[in-house]
């Protein structure tokens, strides 16, 4: 069943991150963040009241336990706009993979809680942090650079990032992949606290509804901090916004069940595979091209995904 489950969340989350990309290059990530949130949290709160688990979670259920699932859900906050932000500004069939790479980090935290892991989980492990050094990486040819330093240094700086140029072959980040491993690390930690702690205490809903709940609290709070702007969403992002409310909500049911039914290590890393169905969709979609290297990397990052659910 965990494994039904992990695999139903990849499904659910890598379409829904590949719709993300055209809601928030339409509002943005804030402003899609925070109304995609409001789909998921009436349907789950007319659940909880009618199903009564509100009333009994509420009244058996200690309080140090509630502000660890807002902590939780306030870390969720700041991973989902870290990616929804590469989405914006990356490339899909990049910055999702190493997102994906958070499995990396919780099964690693796991097995530090006590969980048990092979030498193949190990191995994936590791394939998926040099996996991600190869996806994050653009390498620009010797040709490329010689024209680069042809132009005037003011545009290279301005424009290209680039200062003190030579004639070897250069690396540097490609544009959202530090959000995307901001993102990485922030989920990583956070499916380790929902899957060891948080779920087997308050089963698979209600962490969800807190998430949604805690999400719309505070980007209301900080909207102004942040210089962000909450104003109503144009009519043409609205269908966006209710497709990946609803897929992200059942994503994070999918997951959240399905640690308490499997190893969190098992479900997290299965659910991790949202970025392949993301790539796929973008390279049908959007016809995203990549180096050979970045190629690679991606493949790695699969593969070790694949060792690490053996």
């Amino acid at each position: 069943m965990g494994i039904f489950l992990g695999l139903s969340a990849a499904l659910f989350w890598g379409t829904a991150d590949f719709l993300v990309r055209y809601s928030t290059r339409i509002i943005g990530a804030y402003r899609t963040l925070f109304y995609m949130q409001f789909i998921g949290l009436a349907c789950l709160s007319i659940f909880l009241v009618a199903s009564g688990e509100f009333t009994r979670l509420a009244a058996t259920i200690g309080w140090q336990w509630w502000i660890l699932a807002i902590l939780a859900a306030l870390l969720n906050v700041v991973s989902a706009l870290a990616l929804y932000r590469s989405f914006e500004v990356g490339v899909l069939t990049i910055v999702s993979p190493i997102a994906a790479s958070s499995t990396a980090l919780t099964v690693v935290l796991a097995i530090i809680s006590g969980e048990i892991i092979s030498r193949a989980r190990g191995l994936g492990i590791t394939a998926a942090l040099i996996g991600v050094a190869l996806a994050a990486t653009h390498f620009t040819p010797l040709s490329d650079t010689k024209k680069v330093e042809a132009s005037s240094i003011t545009e290279m700086n301005t424009n290209r990032g680039y200062s003190n140029l030579g004639l070897l072959r250069r690396g540097r980040l490609t544009r959202g992949v530090g959000w995307a491993l901001a993102a990485s690390v922030g989920y990583g930690i956070d499916f380790w606290l929902l899957g060891i702690y948080i779920t087997p205490v308050f089963s698979g809903v209600m962490p969800v509804w807190i998430i949604r709940l805690t999400t719309i609290c505070a980007l209301a709070v900080f909207v102004m901090p942040a210089r962000q702007s909450l104003r109503w969403p144009p009519g043409r992002a609205w269908w966006l916004i209710i497709a990946i409310g609803i897929l992200d909500t059942m994503a994070f049911l999918s997951a959240a069940i399905g640690f308490t039914t499997d190893q969190v290590s098992v479900v997290s890393v299965l659910a991790s595979l949202f970025s392949a169905v993301t790539v796929i969709l973008a390279w049908i979609f959007l016809r995203e091209k990549l180096q050979w290297s970045q190629w690679l990397g991606i493949a790695i990052i699969f593969l070790g995904v694949s060792l690490v659910k053996l």
